[in-house]
């Protein structure tokens, strides 16, 4: 569904923004603590997608998107457990230092089994990559999730999958088609293609490449890891952005 035919969110209800609810530490340790209550299931998910509240507070409760392992269809392509996907890509976000992914834990004792909880963010869904990108004033934002894109190798960049939070941020959502050892990138944002990679991203890939997080382990393969530590090596290496390669179709389907 485009973004702009989406409702505002799902069923009225109110996401986490800087300036209502804790802070994200705060809220962080929420995910991973607070009983959680199913209160529907988002519809245009492809899998089984849940809208589940959390906190003391009823009055003031926060939500999150969970995705749990029983509700994901099998793929011929990824092994299943793509939830852990999502979280790694939270994972790589944060080391990275570009705080590109809403905050994503794994539970383990989810209303319906081991799953992701990402954080529901309040945004403007009139808004996704092509709108911004034609409003021509994001051009270092969505550079840095173009380059967080090749190295996670995602496979399913569709421009709703970018938002505008309501402190003006952007943010990614849907990650779990990352991260696969074999080229898989399908996005929108070809934009930058042959355009040199901003010099910070290049140093905070370059800092990672040196450091790189151990909490990746349990969330993906081994294998998995070294491809990530590859593709960051090959973007260094070029310090361009690539051109579409392979056979596959490079663009995801819906476009938005």
């Amino acid at each position: 569904m485009p973004a702009d035919q989406r409702p505002p969110s799902p069923g009225g209800v109110t996401g986490w923004s800087p300036d209502a609810g804790p802070d994200l530490e705060t809220a962080i340790e929420l995910l991973l603590t607070s009983d959680l209550t199913v209160e529907g299931r988002l519809p245009w998910s492809s899998n089984l997608t849940f809208l589940v509240s959390f906190g003391a507070d009823r009055d003031d409760r926060l939500h999150a998107v969970y995705k749990p392992a029983g509700g994901e269809q099998s793929l011929w392509d990824f092994p299943d457990g793509l939830y852990r996907r999502e979280v790694a890509a939270y994972v790589l976000s944060e080391a990275l230092g570009w705080g590109i992914v809403p905050p994503t834990v794994e539970r383990e004792d989810g209303p319906f089994g081991p799953g992701s909880l990402q954080l529901f963010i309040e945004v403007d869904y009139g808004q996704h990559y092509f709108t911004l990108y034609d409003e021509g004033s994001r051009g270092v934002e969505l550079r840095t999730i173009c380059a967080f894109d090749v190295i996670a190798n995602n496979a399913d960049r569709k421009s709703g999958h970018v938002l505008v939070g309501n402190d003006d941020r952007l943010w990614g959502i849907d990650h779990g088609l990352c991260f696969h050892r074999e080229h898989k990138l399908r996005t929108v944002i070809w934009d930058f293609a042959g355009e040199q990679v901003p010099t910070e991203v290049l140093a905070d890939l370059a800092r990672l490449r040196s450091d790189f997080p151990d909490l990746l382990d349990g969330l993906l393969s081994e294998v998995e890891q070294e491809a990530v530590r590859q593709r960051i090596a090959a973007l260094l290496g070029a310090g361009t952005f690539p051109e579409p390669a392979g056979d596959r179709p490079p663009y995801p389907w819906p476009l938005v």
